[in-house]
This record gives structure tokens, C-alpha cells and sequence, in this order.
């Protein structure tokens, strides 16, 4: 029966000097804890953008030689056997 009140009552008893007008416990760092805080994410975030942003550079990268590779096959059929074999080299 005794867990069955405390399920009851929850948090309430905590709260019960409050209501009556009691001091509230208020943590005098939590605006400094704050501000860190989002300053961390904000760090966070500014090194997840430019990590995302060197990936992106390397994949344009290679999709950019992937591309020069296809037109450079492309054009080597049109040249003259002896050129091809210069340019595969």
C-alpha cells in the first residue's frame, strides 16, 4: 500500500514547500552552465558543417575525375591508333 501512495503523491511532496511559499532551489551557476552548454553545441555544429564540407570536396573530387576519365575515353576513339597508345600511357 505504501508504494501504491507514493505512486499517488509522485513528485507532489517535492513540490508541497513550494506551493506553501518556500524559496525555490535555483542553482546560481545555471545561466553560466547554460551558456556553456550552447556553446558546445555550437561548436558541435560548426564542426560537423565543415567535416560534411571536406567530404563533399573529396566526392566532387572524384566524381570530377570519374567525369574526365568517361571524355577522355570517349575522345580517345576518334583519334589515330599511335595516339591512343601515347595518351594511355
Amino acid at each position: 500500500m505504501d508504494f501504491v501512495m507514493k505512486q499517488a503523491l509522485g513528485g507532489a511532496t517535492k513540490d508541497m514547500g513550494k506551493m506553501l511559499g518556500g524559496e525555490d532551489d535555483k542553482d546560481p551557476d545555471a545561466q553560466k552552465k547554460e551558456e556553456e552548454r550552447r556553446e558546445a553545441l555550437r561548436q558541435q555544429e560548426e564542426e560537423r558543417k565543415a567535416k560534411h564540407a571536406r567530404m563533399e570536396a573529396e566526392r566532387e573530387k572524384v566524381r570530377q575525375q570519374i567525369r574526365d576519365k568517361s571524355i577522355l575515353d570517349t575522345v580517345l576513339k576518334y583519334l589515330p591508333g599511335p595516339l591512343q597508345d601515347m595518351f594511355k600511357k
